[in-house]
Protein backbone atom coordinates (compact mmCIF):
# COMPACT_ATOMS: atom_id res chain seq x y z
CA UNK A 1 0.00 0.00 0.00
CA UNK A 2 1.66 3.21 -1.13
CA UNK A 3 1.50 6.52 1.08
CA UNK A 4 -1.35 8.34 -1.09
CA UNK A 5 -3.68 5.01 -0.05
CA UNK A 6 -2.65 5.35 3.30
CA UNK A 7 -3.80 8.49 3.57
CA UNK A 8 -7.13 8.21 1.67
CA UNK A 9 -8.09 5.28 4.24
CA UNK A 10 -7.06 6.91 6.92
CA UNK A 11 -8.13 11.10 6.74
CA UNK A 12 -12.09 9.91 6.00
CA UNK A 13 -12.46 6.51 7.98
CA UNK A 14 -10.40 8.16 11.47
CA UNK A 15 -13.27 10.78 11.23
CA UNK A 16 -16.17 8.27 10.70
CA UNK A 17 -18.77 7.39 13.38
CA UNK A 18 -21.43 4.47 13.65
CA UNK A 19 -24.18 4.77 15.57
CA UNK A 20 -26.12 2.64 17.90
CA UNK A 21 -27.56 0.47 14.69
CA UNK A 22 -24.04 0.74 12.61
CA UNK A 23 -25.13 2.83 10.87
CA UNK A 24 -22.20 4.85 9.58
CA UNK A 25 -22.21 8.81 9.59
CA UNK A 26 -19.76 11.89 9.54
CA UNK A 27 -20.08 15.12 10.76
CA UNK A 28 -19.62 18.34 8.30
CA UNK A 29 -17.12 20.18 10.74
CA UNK A 30 -14.91 17.21 11.09
CA UNK A 31 -14.89 16.95 7.00
CA UNK A 32 -14.66 20.72 6.87
CA UNK A 33 -11.10 20.13 8.51
CA UNK A 34 -10.16 17.20 6.55
CA UNK A 35 -11.16 18.92 2.84
CA UNK A 36 -8.74 22.09 4.36
CA UNK A 37 -11.45 24.30 4.31
CA UNK A 38 -10.30 27.36 6.60
CA UNK A 39 -13.93 29.14 6.87
CA UNK A 40 -17.01 27.25 8.04
CA UNK A 41 -18.89 29.96 6.07
CA UNK A 42 -17.36 28.66 2.52
CA UNK A 43 -18.16 25.27 2.71
CA UNK A 44 -21.39 25.53 4.08
CA UNK A 45 -21.75 27.56 0.67
CA UNK A 46 -20.52 23.89 -0.86
CA UNK A 47 -23.25 22.04 1.59
CA UNK A 48 -25.53 23.79 0.47
CA UNK A 49 -24.71 23.20 -3.34
CA UNK A 50 -24.26 19.84 -2.16
CA UNK A 51 -28.03 19.88 -1.08
CA UNK A 52 -29.66 21.04 -3.77
CA UNK A 53 -27.71 18.40 -6.04
CA UNK A 54 -29.26 15.81 -3.72
CA UNK A 55 -32.78 17.70 -4.51
CA UNK A 56 -32.08 17.51 -8.06
CA UNK A 57 -31.51 14.00 -7.98
CA UNK A 58 -35.18 13.06 -6.48
CA UNK A 59 -33.29 11.90 -3.19
CA UNK A 60 -34.50 13.15 0.12
CA UNK A 61 -32.41 16.04 1.38
CA UNK A 62 -33.21 15.64 5.07
CA UNK A 63 -32.22 11.61 4.36
CA UNK A 64 -28.64 12.43 3.89
CA UNK A 65 -28.00 16.14 5.42
CA UNK A 66 -29.45 16.06 9.09
CA UNK A 67 -29.04 19.63 10.69
CA UNK A 68 -27.59 19.69 14.66
CA UNK A 69 -26.74 21.79 16.99
CA UNK A 70 -23.68 21.13 19.55
CA UNK A 71 -22.46 23.15 22.27
CA UNK A 72 -18.83 24.58 22.29
CA UNK A 73 -16.89 26.75 24.09
CA UNK A 74 -16.37 30.17 23.45
CA UNK A 75 -14.47 30.86 26.90
CA UNK A 76 -14.25 32.27 30.45
CA UNK A 77 -16.84 29.29 30.76
CA UNK A 78 -19.22 30.47 28.49
CA UNK A 79 -20.93 27.93 25.68
CA UNK A 80 -22.65 28.75 22.71
CA UNK A 81 -24.52 26.46 19.78
CA UNK A 82 -22.90 25.55 16.43
CA UNK A 83 -24.23 24.20 13.88
CA UNK A 84 -23.15 20.83 12.21
CA UNK A 85 -24.85 18.18 10.20
CA UNK A 86 -24.55 15.02 10.45
CA UNK A 87 -24.01 13.55 6.96
CA UNK A 88 -24.34 9.99 4.73
CA UNK A 89 -21.68 8.40 2.82
CA UNK A 90 -23.94 9.72 0.15
CA UNK A 91 -23.99 13.68 1.24
CA UNK A 92 -20.30 13.37 1.58
CA UNK A 93 -19.62 12.18 -1.88
CA UNK A 94 -21.50 14.94 -3.25
CA UNK A 95 -19.81 17.49 -0.97
CA UNK A 96 -16.84 16.34 -2.51
CA UNK A 97 -18.05 16.87 -5.95
CA UNK A 98 -19.28 19.99 -5.27
CA UNK A 99 -15.76 21.12 -3.06
CA UNK A 100 -12.46 23.20 -4.75
CA UNK A 101 -10.67 20.56 -7.10
CA UNK A 102 -8.20 22.34 -6.44
CA UNK A 103 -7.28 21.12 -3.21
CA UNK A 104 -5.45 17.86 -3.10
CA UNK A 105 -7.33 16.40 -0.39
CA UNK A 106 -10.37 16.89 -2.43
CA UNK A 107 -9.35 14.24 -4.93
CA UNK A 108 -8.27 11.77 -2.53
CA UNK A 109 -11.45 12.22 -1.07
CA UNK A 110 -13.80 12.18 -4.47
CA UNK A 111 -11.52 8.87 -4.72
CA UNK A 112 -12.66 7.38 -1.07
CA UNK A 113 -16.11 7.71 -1.27
CA UNK A 114 -16.83 7.31 -5.02
CA UNK A 115 -15.30 3.97 -4.61
CA UNK A 116 -17.65 3.23 -1.06
CA UNK A 117 -20.85 4.58 -2.45
CA UNK A 118 -20.05 2.12 -5.37
CA UNK A 119 -19.74 -0.74 -2.76
CA UNK A 120 -23.43 0.52 -1.27
CA UNK A 121 -24.98 0.02 -4.30
CA UNK A 122 -23.58 -3.04 -5.28
CA UNK A 123 -25.04 -4.21 -1.82
CA UNK A 124 -28.45 -2.98 -2.85
CA UNK A 125 -28.90 -4.77 -5.85
CA UNK A 126 -30.56 -8.09 -5.83
CA UNK A 127 -27.66 -10.35 -4.69
CA UNK A 128 -28.55 -13.58 -7.29
CA UNK A 129 -28.21 -10.91 -9.96
CA UNK A 130 -24.64 -9.50 -9.09
CA UNK A 131 -21.12 -10.54 -9.99
CA UNK A 132 -18.90 -12.60 -8.37
CA UNK A 133 -16.67 -9.57 -7.47
CA UNK A 134 -19.67 -8.11 -6.39
CA UNK A 135 -21.21 -10.24 -4.07
CA UNK A 136 -17.19 -10.59 -2.74
CA UNK A 137 -17.90 -6.53 -2.19
CA UNK A 138 -21.06 -7.06 -0.28
CA UNK A 139 -20.14 -9.93 1.73
CA UNK A 140 -17.14 -8.24 2.47
CA UNK A 141 -19.03 -5.44 3.66
CA UNK A 142 -20.92 -7.37 6.08
CA UNK A 143 -18.32 -9.08 7.59
CA UNK A 144 -16.73 -5.82 8.38
CA UNK A 145 -19.62 -4.18 10.24
CA UNK A 146 -19.89 -7.97 12.04
CA UNK A 147 -16.89 -7.80 12.96
CA UNK A 148 -16.88 -4.42 14.52
CA UNK A 149 -20.03 -5.19 16.55
CA UNK A 150 -18.67 -8.84 16.97
CA UNK A 151 -15.00 -6.83 18.69
CA UNK A 152 -17.57 -4.87 21.20
CA UNK A 153 -19.74 -7.93 22.38
CA UNK A 154 -15.70 -10.14 22.85
CA UNK A 155 -14.94 -6.47 24.70
CA UNK A 156 -17.77 -6.71 26.85
CA UNK A 157 -17.33 -10.90 27.42
CA UNK A 158 -13.81 -9.99 28.82
CA UNK A 159 -11.81 -10.68 25.21
CA UNK A 160 -7.94 -8.14 25.77
CA UNK A 161 -6.38 -10.69 23.28
CA UNK A 162 -7.79 -9.87 19.75
CA UNK A 163 -5.78 -11.69 17.97
CA UNK A 164 -6.31 -14.79 19.94
CA UNK A 165 -9.54 -14.81 20.27
CA UNK A 166 -10.62 -14.27 16.28
CA UNK A 167 -7.91 -16.96 15.66
CA UNK A 168 -10.38 -19.33 18.14
CA UNK A 169 -13.23 -19.05 15.24
CA UNK A 170 -10.46 -19.47 12.49
CA UNK A 171 -9.24 -22.59 13.66
CA UNK A 172 -12.85 -24.14 14.49
CA UNK A 173 -13.65 -22.75 10.97
CA UNK A 174 -10.61 -24.01 9.37
CA UNK A 175 -9.80 -27.27 10.84
CA UNK A 176 -7.02 -25.51 13.35
CA UNK A 177 -5.60 -22.94 11.14
CA UNK A 178 -4.77 -19.98 12.59
CA UNK A 179 -5.24 -16.39 10.02
CA UNK A 180 -1.36 -16.37 9.39
CA UNK A 181 -1.60 -20.43 7.92
CA UNK A 182 -4.65 -19.34 6.17
CA UNK A 183 -2.52 -16.04 4.63
CA UNK A 184 0.43 -18.41 4.30
CA UNK A 185 -1.44 -20.93 2.28
CA UNK A 186 -3.37 -18.43 0.07
CA UNK A 187 0.08 -16.67 -0.77
CA UNK A 188 -0.73 -13.50 0.85
CA UNK A 189 2.02 -10.72 1.25
CA UNK A 190 2.78 -9.63 5.09
CA UNK A 191 -0.34 -8.33 6.57
CA UNK A 192 -2.31 -8.44 3.75
CA UNK A 193 -6.37 -8.98 4.86
CA UNK A 194 -7.27 -12.39 3.97
CA UNK A 195 -10.60 -11.50 4.17
CA UNK A 196 -9.85 -9.49 1.27
CA UNK A 197 -8.42 -12.52 -0.45
CA UNK A 198 -11.76 -14.81 -0.12
CA UNK A 199 -14.65 -15.54 -2.86
CA UNK A 200 -17.89 -15.03 -1.87
CA UNK A 201 -18.39 -18.14 -0.86
CA UNK A 202 -16.00 -18.21 1.72
CA UNK A 203 -16.82 -14.84 2.69
CA UNK A 204 -20.38 -15.47 3.55
CA UNK A 205 -19.07 -18.86 5.68
CA UNK A 206 -17.21 -16.65 7.72
CA UNK A 207 -19.82 -13.99 7.80
CA UNK A 208 -22.30 -16.76 9.66
CA UNK A 209 -19.14 -17.49 12.16
CA UNK A 210 -19.46 -13.89 13.25
CA UNK A 211 -22.75 -13.36 13.74
CA UNK A 212 -23.35 -16.41 15.56
CA UNK A 213 -20.15 -15.99 17.62
CA UNK A 214 -21.73 -12.54 18.66
CA UNK A 215 -25.25 -13.95 19.24
CA UNK A 216 -23.94 -16.54 21.63
CA UNK A 217 -21.56 -14.10 23.44
CA UNK A 218 -24.31 -12.19 24.39
CA UNK A 219 -27.02 -14.89 24.94
CA UNK A 220 -25.05 -16.62 27.19
CA UNK A 221 -24.07 -13.52 29.40
CA UNK A 222 -20.47 -14.73 28.49
CA UNK A 223 -17.85 -12.49 30.89
CA UNK A 224 -14.43 -14.13 30.76
CA UNK A 225 -12.01 -14.53 27.91
CA UNK A 226 -11.54 -18.14 28.07
CA UNK A 227 -14.90 -18.77 27.65
CA UNK A 228 -15.31 -16.31 25.00
CA UNK A 229 -12.53 -18.15 22.97
CA UNK A 230 -13.95 -21.56 23.39
CA UNK A 231 -17.22 -20.36 22.22
CA UNK A 232 -15.94 -18.88 18.95
CA UNK A 233 -13.75 -21.89 18.57
CA UNK A 234 -16.92 -23.91 18.67
CA UNK A 235 -19.29 -21.54 16.59
CA UNK A 236 -16.54 -22.07 13.78
CA UNK A 237 -16.23 -25.78 14.52
CA UNK A 238 -20.37 -26.16 14.31
CA UNK A 239 -20.43 -24.53 10.98
CA UNK A 240 -17.42 -26.56 9.76
CA UNK A 241 -19.81 -29.46 10.70
CA UNK A 242 -22.67 -28.37 8.75
CA UNK A 243 -20.52 -27.77 5.77
CA UNK A 244 -19.79 -31.59 5.80
CA UNK A 245 -23.30 -32.80 6.64
CA UNK A 246 -24.06 -30.54 3.09
CA UNK A 247 -21.41 -32.23 1.23
CA UNK A 248 -20.08 -28.50 0.98
CA UNK A 249 -16.52 -27.37 0.24
CA UNK A 250 -14.57 -27.19 3.15
CA UNK A 251 -13.41 -23.15 3.19
CA UNK A 252 -9.77 -24.24 2.60
CA UNK A 253 -10.28 -26.05 -0.25
CA UNK A 254 -12.16 -23.16 -1.68
CA UNK A 255 -10.00 -21.32 -4.55
CA UNK A 256 -8.50 -17.54 -3.79
CA UNK A 257 -9.54 -15.13 -6.20
CA UNK A 258 -6.83 -13.63 -8.70
CA UNK A 259 -7.65 -10.14 -7.41
CA UNK A 260 -7.98 -9.08 -4.00
CA UNK A 261 -10.92 -6.35 -3.19
CA UNK A 262 -7.77 -4.01 -2.75
CA UNK A 263 -7.06 -4.26 -5.91
CA UNK A 264 -10.48 -4.01 -7.55
CA UNK A 265 -10.59 -0.69 -5.58
CA UNK A 266 -7.88 0.56 -7.56
CA UNK A 267 -9.61 -0.46 -10.92
CA UNK A 268 -12.04 1.14 -9.68
CA UNK A 269 -10.29 4.14 -9.24
CA UNK A 270 -8.26 4.24 -11.97
CA UNK A 271 -11.12 3.23 -14.50
CA UNK A 272 -12.68 6.72 -12.58
CA UNK A 273 -16.33 4.90 -12.36
CA UNK A 274 -18.87 7.76 -11.91
CA UNK A 275 -21.59 7.26 -9.16
CA UNK A 276 -25.63 8.55 -9.88
CA UNK A 277 -27.92 8.26 -7.98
Amino acid sequence: MNEIEIYNETIFENIKHIDKYEVEYWYARELQKALDYKEWRKFEGVIKKSMEACFNSNNEILDHFVEVAKMVDIGSNAKRKQLDYKLTRYACYLIVQNANPKKAVVALGQTYFAVQTRKQELGEKEYYLLTEDEKRFYQRNLTKKGNYSLNKAARDAGVKNFDKFHNSGYKGLYNGETADDIAKRKGLRYREDILDNMGSEELAANLFRITQTESKLKKDNIKTENAANRTHYIIGKNIREVIAKNDGTMPEELPTPEKSLKELEKEIRNNKILITK
